[in-house]
């Protein structure tokens, strides 16, 4: 079985378990995400993947095992530190304020991120104004860099699903991560809205440097998008390497392609 090497990680996970009321989610799981590279995390329902992510962006804290992020140890980062420390994450449903605008919604991926406080902005103090500034000039970059212009004053729910998970991209994007998790982020998108959501996560690695590790269950998305696949089966790793080596796996045929193709 192939296995990336370490050198260059960004992100390690090692040793990773997590079980509910008894059930194991995770097993002894381990691999390292290199620096720039757009990992996929695939595998059938209930393979662990979302746990997983949970567990990289602080929602849950696994029961053994340590993730290492950026040289950083930790048993469990909890959401708000992982956030200021540059892990993005989006979720499977769409977790986007429906009635609010486009340009609104984005600012709100900065709310983690503000160091004035109530006090200041309600008096528009120095502070708080240069913050507000520097708060709208990254939201108007997100809207330029995801091709959202059009829509910046539209309310969320009115917009179409696929222009819906962009702008939940665009949240996770605002305050600038070193590592973006993305579960799912094509699930229910048409083939067109597959290839435009790809097209936008391409861009992100490579225009703005940043890592990836994403979900997907489109084996065709995966196999054209990643440089790394990480293949999860009841919790356990089966496989780790680059698409075509994890394509020719057996384990991972039996687990989850099914037919070699």
């Amino acid at each position: 079985m192939s296995s990336v090497p370490s050198i260059e990680a960004i992100l390690e996970v090692r040793d990773i378990s997590l079980s509910f009321k008894g059930v194991k989610a995770i097993s002894g799981l381990s691999f390292d995400v290199r620096r720039g590279e757009i990992c996929a995390l695939i595998g059938p329902n209930g393979a662990g993947k979302s746990s997983l992510l949970n567990i990289l962006n602080g929602v849950y804290r696994p029961d053994s095992g340590e993730v290492v992020f950026e040289t950083e140890h930790f048993r469990r980062i909890h959401p708000l530190e992982a956030a200021r420390r540059g892990i993005g994450r989006t979720f499977q449903n769409n977790a986007l304020f429906k009635k609010m605008g486009v340009l609104d919604n984005l600012l709100t991926g900065l709310s983690r991120h503000m160091r004035s406080h109530f006090f200041e902005q309600a008096f528009g103090l120095p502070r708080a104004r240069r913050e507000a500034q520097q708060f709208r000039e990254q939201a108007e970059g997100i809207l330029e860099f995801l091709e959202l212009q059009p829509w910046r004053e539209v309310a969320v729910g009115n917009l179409a699903y696929g222009l819906q998970k962009r702008v939940e991209l665009g949240r996770a994007l605002i305050a600038g991560p070193r590592l973006l998790l993305l579960d799912e982020p094509m699930a229910g998108m048409n083939a067109e809205e597959k290839h435009e959501m790809s097209r936008f996560i391409a861009d992100v690695n490579r225009d703005l440097g940043t890592t990836v590790v994403l979900i997907e269950h489109d084996i065709g998305v995966v196999m054209g998008l990643s440089d790394h696949v990480v293949v999860l089966d009841y919790g356990r790793k089966v496989g780790d390497g680059t698409p075509a080596e994890v394509q020719v796996n057996p384990e991972v045929i039996a687990a989850y392609l099914g037919t070699r193709h």
